[in-house]
């Protein structure tokens, strides 16, 4: 294991030795107050030394430990101290590496001075509060170089008890007194100079990171004059993505930071969990789409990604960052980008944490419970909503886009569902949150806002999917001379048995007249997809129909003849071959040439058809076979009496692969 020394006195430093432990690497991570110790996390790989050293103690430490490598990460006006961490390496022969935190562009109309002293002696020639923000060192050369300091300064140290110790000998008043850790960002640095009436900002120029960039906009927003205390003379360094760089081509490995999916919830901050909170707290950077960026990560680095795909690349650009929350809306585990995110960064450590879903919130909003509430997501996604309605006493949807809840309450209406009840939460979690509820056929004439969630309630709900639907469900054509050939129900619910359709199949129905075996099949795979294969125009047209009578969206018509029609349909698990004008050894071929494991029934009424698929037996000898003739009679009137009138008997032909060929 390689061992490395960092002197992490800078956000970078702790940055850096973090993500060093996070990747299983021996890190000694060197801190100059006991502050500094609390803001790095030990573990196993990680060890933190709390205290200032001489340059013999360094020395002797580097002799005794043997680092591969140390990393001077202290804060640029630390001077000394990087002389001194220089001199220990070289005097024990290990190597050095500075990292030097890049420079911020210093605004126009800001006051650049080179010290402290030249702060302080242009500050005593003006008059107005003043806010200093250099920290505690030297607090002592400004209250003796600016005159009556004790009543124009206010200044923000660190919350340690050096820090008062060093206010109180400057003679800073208790109420002068600003003791809190950053980051800071612009607005609450703005908050500051406005409460205490500041007309001059006191500055190092400590680089974007130490949120030199937050301070002079702050000042720039206020009207108060900027002060920046230049850099002194430093030898040159590297960034901190230059040193990740450098450890990795050194000791040939890859570095990952640690990642935290987090889920934000509804919207609102009030929903975050504490868990949530903590772990966007601890991360050295925050990245997710604008919104969640606004209520999650105020103050703090935030990286915008919106897709699963951007925040992956994002993260992946950005190697500075030794840890990094992403922040999701609602649940991680619910119709969330969360699983898509995990597979683009498979060796990156992750851990995801939950949080309140809308399904979860609105149901605590209607005080009902959501056990027995069935979900679906219309977000970018296409399912036969009329038809999980019709299956689901009750049923969450979420929506997307600017219409997305009308849109649904019209397609629930025109599926003649208008009379189901129907809640949408708009906005929820947020101080306009709003639920309307009513009739689909109501709230199809309202529009909602964006952000909208919805519970539909069906009493009238049949989950149960029968086969063999009465032949008087479907359109065949206004003439009965000009009647399209259908599967007659009782053939029609013998084929679906036999072919033993899922909730996801996909499904082929080659020939398929009216679609009745396209419609029962779309009704059962509701989550699959069926394509309704068929030559005749005027057919293809009636498909259509009984397609929008029973308001299947996944059910596709294909104008055109099989095999050539199916050549470009994704493979199929379930094929149904009704009228193939003699092809059915060419489609039987196609269908095992997309899926091997294919299960295909076949009708036949003519002998020639019959002839045919027995034929078919013996030329895909690897498929196991099973024939049955089917006999249907059904009554007719005849004066008083009823008789049995017997219909042409159909072959059914049911084939797959042998248990255990290839």
């Amino acid at each position: 294991m390689n061992k490395i020394c960092v002197f992490a006195g800078t956000t970078e430093g702790r940055r850096l030795a973090q993500l060093l432990a996070a990747n299983e690497m021996d890190v000694t991570a060197c801190v100059a107050t006991e502050y500094g110790q609390t803001l790095l996390s030990p573990s196993e790989c990680l060890r933190v030394r709390a205290g200032r050293m001489e340059p013999e103690e360094m020395e002797r430490m580097m002799r005794q430990e043997r680092f591969d490598l140390v990393v001077d990460a202290t804060h640029p006006y630390a001077r000394v101290v990087t002389e001194n961490v220089l001199a220990a390496c070289q005097a024990a022969e290990v190597d050095y590496l500075r990292l030097l935190r890049e420079e911020s562009t210093v605004p126009d109309g800001a006051v650049t001075v080179p010290d402290s002293a030249a702060a302080a002696a242009f500050l005593d020639a003006t008059e107005g509060t003043i806010l200093l923000t250099t920290g505690s060192k030297e607090l002592a050369q400004y209250a003796s170089g600016i005159r009556d300091f004790g009543q124009r300064a206010y200044v923000r140290v660190l919350p340690m008890e050096s820090s008062l110790q060093a206010c109180q000998a400057a003679g800073v008043p208790a109420g002068h007194i600003i003791a809190m850790q950053g980051p800071f960002s612009e607005e609450l640095n703005a908050a500051m100079l406005r409460s205490v009436s500041a007309r001059y900002l006191v500055t190092k120029e400590s680089g974007d990171v130490g949120g030199f960039a937050a301070k002079a906009a702050a000042a720039q927003q206020t009207g108060a004059v900027l002060v920046v205390v230049g850099r002194p003379p430093s030898r040159e360094g590297m960034s901190l993505s230059a040193v990740l760089e450098e450890i990795q081509r050194r000791f040939g490995m890859q570095l990952y930071p640690r990642i935290s999916i987090v889920g934000l919830g509804p919207g609102a901050e009030a929903c975050m969990t504490g868990e949530a909170r903590a772990a966007i707290a601890r991360a050295d950077c925050v990245v997710g789409a604008r919104r969640m960026l606004a209520v999650a990560a105020p103050g703090q680095d935030v990286l915008e990604a919106a897709t699963p795909q951007a925040m992956a690349e994002t993260i992946l650009a950005h190697p500075e960052y030794g840890s990094i929350a992403v922040v999701m809306s609602g649940d991680t585990g619910f119709y969330s980008g969360t699983r898509k995110l995990v597979q683009y960064l498979p060796n990156h450590p992750v851990e995801i944490l939950p949080g309140i879903s809308s399904l979860s919130y609105l149901c605590a909003r209607l005080s009902c419970s959501y056990e027995d509430v069935a979900c679906v997501s219309l977000h970018g996604r296409t399912r036969p909503i009329a038809e999980e309605v019709r299956a689901n006493r009750r049923i969450f949807v979420l929506v997307g886009g600017s219409t997305g809840a009308k849109d649904l309450c019209r397609v629930l209406t025109e599926s003649g569902l208008g009379a189901v009840k129907v809640y949408v939460g708009e906005r929820l979690s947020y101080p306009d949150e709003q639920i309307r509820t009513g009739e689909a056929r109501e709230l199809a004439e309202q529009d909602f806002a964006p952000l909208s969630a919805v519970l539909i309630e069906n009493p009238a709900a049949d989950r149960a999917v029968g086969i063999g639907l009465p032949d008087s469900e479907f359109c065949r054509g206004s003439k009965p001379e000009g009647m399209v050939p259908m599967t007659k129900s009782e053939v029609r619910a013998v084929c679906l048995s036999k072919l033993q359709l899922t909730e996801r199949s996909v499904c082929w129905d080659v020939g398929a007249g009216t679609g009745s075996v396209s419609v029962e099949m779309a009704l059962q795979a509701r989550r699959g997809q069926v394509y309704a294969v068929e030559r005749v125009q005027e057919a293809a047209a009636l498909v259509e129909e009984n397609r929008r009578r029973f308001s299947l969206d996944n059910l596709t018509v294909v104008s055109g003849c099989a095999p050539e029609a199916c050549r470009e349909l994704p493979a199929p698990d379930r094929v149904f071959l009704g009228g193939t004008s003699g092809r059915f050894r060419e489609i039987i071929a196609l269908a095992l040439e997309k899926n091997p494991d294919v299960r295909i029934a076949a009708a036949a009424v003519s002998l020639e058809s019959v002839a045919e698929l027995t034929a078919c037996m013996e030329a895909f000898p690897g498929l196991e076979w099973e024939t049955v003739c089917l006999f249907v009679a059904r009554t007719r009137e005849a004066g008083h009496y009823h008789l049995f009138s017997g219909q042409n008997p159909v072959y059914l032909f049911t084939m797959q692969a042998r248990s255990g060929t290839e």
